[in-house]
């Protein structure tokens, strides 16, 4: 069983930056954001293979969010930059022990473990 624990949710003005983090409590071979903003359906914001720190990403936030890791810690982040109001949403991270390029990573109903959540709010 992994447990994970979310962090560094807030509210920012649009154009602003925050960096959520995500703490696994053993290692996990992939690792994912996905977020779901209130009366939305869940979905998927990037992907990492923690083994060779392989990146992937949807297209709404390609080039404005970062994932990376912090193998040392079995954390995860997610710097999101140039923020949106519709960036806002409840972010999820999720992990996986296999590693990303076995299933499809963009499903949320193949991530086993889930984390908490943490509010994002970005005004205008």
């Amino acid at each position: 069983q992994v447990q994970l624990v979310e962090s560094g949710g807030g509210s920012v003005q649009a154009g602003g930056s925050l960096r959520l983090s995500c703490a696994a409590s053993g290692y996990t071979a992939c690792m994912a954001w996905f977020r779901e903003a209130p009366g939305k359906e869940r979905e998927w914001v990037a992907t990492l293979n923690t083994g060779r720190g392989i990146t992937y990403y949807a297209d709404s936030v390609k080039g404005r969010f970062t994932i990376s890791q912090d193998n040392a810690e079995n954390t995860i982040y997610l710097q999101m930059s140039s923020l949106k109001p519709e960036d806002t949403a409840m972010y999820y991270c999720a992990a996986r022990l296999d590693r990303c390029y076995s299933f499809d990573y963009r499903r949320e109903g193949n991530f086993p473990y889930w984390g908490q959540g943490t509010q994002v709010t970005v005004s205008s």
